[in-house]
């Protein structure tokens, strides 16, 4: 295999991050002798100019070499400039993985990156339900097993917002069942563990679908994975006052509601704002923010209900309020 390629790998999933630099030396490596091409910067110890050496050695004994520098994020701007400056005249015989772990990539190194022919991958699982499942279908579709429909779905729905799990479950599957296997739901669930984290808009769409049931299901997820009350009532309180500022307002569609919500990027959450919004209306959303400021006052002491409870009667009472 030809070097010459620079990958930078960053996310803010630890786990991911970790496992996609993984795959990333997997691939560049390939059947070639590790101890003869690879070269491994981890830890707290080494420093750049340590990592520029052999990446601007040639190969003696190989093709290429495939030098990996792990944890990048603990530099400094100045720590950074031997990695640029080698960047900017790289060796064409190494293949060089990155890892920026932590926080936003510099300006300057994201460029060299850049300028250098090199490519960055993002290593944490995309926003969007869709996004979300396509994803998912992506990564069991090269698992070293193979689930079927129901399982699949199974998958999904237990690990929630916590797909960074998957990799080590089917990693287990193939160990206990042979690569390859073919499973059932049967088969997966008992190694899924517990159930993980769910995103805040699958407690809003439930309440905007006016689903109590799946409301207060969607609760007990985020109360196991530790999820505050507070935390919990600040993103419906915030829901909530999307659609209490479109409402009499004059947007007509999701690119005006975004722009009066302040919203950048996509537009799908001011859709779902404003959609709540008619479906609502004034007296309806009126309701809701009265559900609102009772619940918080609730939550300071008055009814002397446990703060989860008073998120449930909350998040019930606007379920069922919302058509």
């Amino acid at each position: 295999m030809p070097g010459g390629t620079v990958r930078l790998i960053s996310g803010a999933d630890e786990i991911l991050t970790a496992e996609a630099v993984l795959a990333a030396v997997a691939e560049l490596v390939g059947d070639a002798d590790r101890a003869e091409v690879l070269d491994e910067f981890s830890g707290d110890e080494y420093v750049l100019a340590d990592v520029v050496i052999p990446a601007s050695t040639p190969p003696m004994l190989a093709t290429h070499r495939v030098v990996v520098a792990r944890g990048l994020s603990r530099f400094g701007a100045a720590d950074l400039a031997p990695l640029i400056a080698w960047l900017d005249d790289p060796c064409p015989t190494t293949d060089l993985v990155l890892e920026w772990d932590s926080g936003r990539v510099p300006r300057p190194l994201a460029e060299a990156v850049e300028a250098s022919g090199g490519h960055r991958v993002a290593s944490d699982v995309p926003g969007g339900a869709r996004n979300r499942r396509t994803w998912l279908e992506e990564r069991l579709a090269e698992a070293p097993v193979q689930l079927d429909a129901r399982a699949r779905a199974s998958v999904g729905d237990h690990f929630g917002n916590e797909l960074s799990r998957l990799g080590a479950v089917l990693d287990t599957l193939a160990a206990v069942f042979g690569d390859g296997a073919r499973l059932s739901f049967d088969d997966v669930q008992p190694y899924l563990g517990a159930e993980g984290d769910v995103p805040p808009w699958e407690l809003t769409d439930a309440i905007d679908n006016g689903n109590v049931g799946a409301a207060l299901a969607v609760l007990q997820r985020m109360w196991g994975a530790g999820r505050h009350p507070l935390a919990v009532t600040a993103t419906v309180a915030n829901h909530i006052t999307r659609m209490a500022r479109l409402d009499g307002a004059d947007a007509t569609n999701e690119k005006e509601a975004a722009a009066l919500l302040g919203l950048r990027g996509s537009t799908f959450p001011a859709r779902k704002a404003l959609d709540a919004c008619r479906r609502r209306g004034s007296e309806g959303i009126a309701r809701s923010v009265e559900l609102l400021a009772a619940a918080d006052m609730d939550m300071r002491g008055r009814s002397g209900l446990d703060a989860r409870c008073v998120a449930e009667i909350l998040c019930a009472r606007l379920a069922a309020g919302a058509h």
